[in-house]
């Protein structure tokens, strides 16, 4: 078989998933590799292009202030906190969030219809291709939550996501958007395909697949889609097949800011921590005890927490080795799935269970107090505020948010100027929760039906 060539970093593939049949290819790729044998693909598959995390997921949520937006706000991470309906009008921009998710499904296609051909054993090549099947599903994960409904049942097979693409060749044309079902189904079909052939053991690099890290997977898809037995089942897995790891708060710390091997993550993915101004509603949701504030956020007005823009999400600066964000998986998403999914259910003793084993890791002893309870209601309650202390900032509460609007549990959320007056909305069950598609791609594809302006 003739060798192929692929970029080496993997910028302009993307573009595939713009248009059809050649249009829009402007960019002169750059630094080709040539992939042959089972090494490159591993190389191919340790490209930190594919390791990154939807890093603008945060902006969007309802925990973070921006006191001095330049108004009219026009740099893209101010439209995205602004929930505008595009992030960038001009057509040879960016198309902001859409763009990196299709542009690592091409790096994942790229091993799943190409490494059969390269020189390498058999069982080699079907974990290559195990990872990249579960790479690809994760990125759809992504997709589906971010520019389609929240999953219902009742209308899932006629709600439109997005298109399913599996070519990593730029000629080929660009499919239809699939439907809601369609892209859930893809996604359990390629981890289902993955599962037999993935590692045991991903310690030495978090951001590989494993059986771990598809059950977490599985896991996410299942919660968000309100499948919580599926989810807590999958959870479960992703957790005792694994050998990831807490960290406790207490101490001692990971030795590198790097997730390659850091002991808590399942299925990993990266951003930095630039710094997260939160809202004060945010900060005064604390303990004053809690390590997770003591340790992640910077005060700079005196610990009086009034002023607007004085605290920040920053690990980097109290904890170093914690510098990097994990938006991939862990094993305390994976408790707190578990804790909600055994609230839903009202086994009480299972999810106060999984909280506090995640609390006595966020207090020092003299400090921790188990929660206990047997009302329902609470320990949801308890539940899902775990999951605003724990993972403020891991790409989920977007995510959060969509789903606890579907069930009427969401306020109206306000943004405001540096005097205080409100520059943007995001009212009670607003179409704003469903992603519109980037005019960079409708361009090209007049004929999908763009999801609602407000």
């Amino acid at each position: 078989m003739e060798p192929r060539y692929f970029t080496a970093r993997i910028c302009f593939v993307l573009l595939m998933a713009f248009c059809s049949c050649g249009d829009y290819l402007d960019v002169e790729p750059k630094g080709y590799v040539l992939l042959n044998t089972t090494r490159d693909y591993h190389n191919w598959l340790n490209d930190v292009a594919l390791m990154e995390g939807p890093s603008e997921l945060n902006q969007l949520n309802d925990f973070i202030d921006n006191p001095s937006i330049a108004m009219p706000p026009t740099q893209i991470y101010d439209l995205v906190y602004i929930w505008a309906n595009q992030y960038a009008i001009d057509i040879p921009a960016k198309a902001v969030i859409w763009e990196d998710h299709y542009n690592r499904i091409n790096g994942f296609n790229t091993v799943i219809n190409g490494v059969d051909g390269a020189t390498g054993s058999p069982a080699e090549k079907n974990m290559l291709k195990a990872e990249a099947l579960l790479g690809r599903a994760l990125e759809y994960f992504y997709l589906m939550n971010e520019y389609a409904p929240m999953y219902d049942a009742e209308s899932a097979r006629n709600d439109l996501a997005v298109p399913f693409v599996e070519s990593n060749d730029i000629s080929d044309p660009v499919p239809q958007r699939s439907s809601v079902q369609e892209i859930f189904d893809h996604i359990i079909a390629d981890i289902e395909a993955a599962l037999p052939d993935l590692p045991s053991d991903n310690s030495t690099n978090r951001y590989r697949g494993s059986v771990a890290s598809a059950h977490s997977v599985l896991a996410r898809l299942y919660f968000y889609a309100g499948f919580y037995t599926e989810a807590q089942e999958n959870a479960r897995l992703a957790i005792d097949e694994g050998n990831a790891a807490m960290i406790d708060y207490n101490g001692p710390f990971p030795d590198l800011p790097l997730f390659i091997m850091r002991p808590d993550a399942i299925y990993a993915r990266f951003t930095e921590s630039a710094g997260f101004i939160c809202s004060l509603d945010y900060v005064n949701k604390f303990d004053p005890n809690d390590l997770r504030f003591s340790l992640l956020f910077v005060n700079q007005d005196n610990g009086t927490y009034t002023e607007r823009g004085a605290t920040q999400y920053y690990p980097a600066i109290m904890v170093p080795t914690l510098a990097l964000i994990n938006l991939g998986t862990s094993v305390q998403e994976m408790k707190l799935i578990i804790a909600e999914a055994a609230a839903r259910n009202n086994d009480l003793d299972e999810a106060l269970k999984q909280l506090n084993e995640i609390r006595i890791n966020r207090f020092a002893p003299e400090n921790y107090e188990p929660l206990q309870s047997t009302d329902q209601d609470t320990v949801l309650e308890w539940a899902l505020r775990e999951r605003e202390l724990e993972l403020p900032f891991q790409g989920m509460r977007w995510f959060d948010m969509r789903r606890l609007d579907k069930e009427n549990r969401m306020e109206t959320v306000y943004r405001y100027d540096a005097e205080g007056n409100v520059i943007a909305t995001l009212p009670k069950n607003s179409p704003k929760y469903t992603l519109q598609i980037p005019i960079q791609v409708m361009q090209y594809h007049p004929d999908w039906t763009q999801n609602p302006w407000e």
